[in-house]
């Protein structure tokens, strides 16, 4: 099937996520603007990674904190999406962020991995971790998603 043809919302959330990241123009996605990599996509398990650079710095001159939330948000979603039938969504309902370390803007790598910890009918919940290049932990968060049943 070329990509012309593929049609995304007949797809589950895993492989609507495994088509869509390897098109050649594929959706938005707001790793596009920070560089994020895609690393690992399955069931209720999701690492993405982005190196870190000047124009990610905060006031204090290390890498912005939301980088990290913003991170830590598509892990934990997308670890939910991977979970969901053809044509069902999700929003965020709720993220809490806690930052451990603070991260030079240098080029260090960061990944981030996000799991599922409950799906249910109508809200999903997960977890994640960010990780520096030497295993250290920078950041963790939970996630609350509203799963949207039949209307996106």
């Amino acid at each position: 099937m070329s990509e012309a043809t593929i049609d995304l919302a007949q797809l589950s959330g895993l492989e609507l996520l495994r088509t869509a990241m390897t098109m050649a123009e594929h959706p938005p996605f707001i790793g596009d603007l920070l560089g994020m990599e895609v690393d690992e996509l399955e069931h209720g398990r999701v690492v993405f990674a982005v190196r870190t650079r000047p124009d990610f710095a905060n006031p204090l001159g290390t890498t912005h904190g939301g980088i990290c939330a913003t991170l830590l948000d598509s892990v934990m979603g997308c670890a939910v999406h991977t979970t969901l039938d053809a044509g069902v969504g999700y929003t965020t309902l709720e993220l809490k962020v806690n930052y451990i370390r603070a991260v030079p803007t240098d080029g260090q790598r960061l990944t981030a991995t996000g799991t599922t910890i409950h799906v249910g009918r109508t809200t999903a919940t997960a977890e994640g971790r960010v990780v520096d290049e030497q295993g250290r932990l920078v950041a963790h968060g939970t996630t609350t998603c509203v799963i949207l049943r039949g209307n996106r």
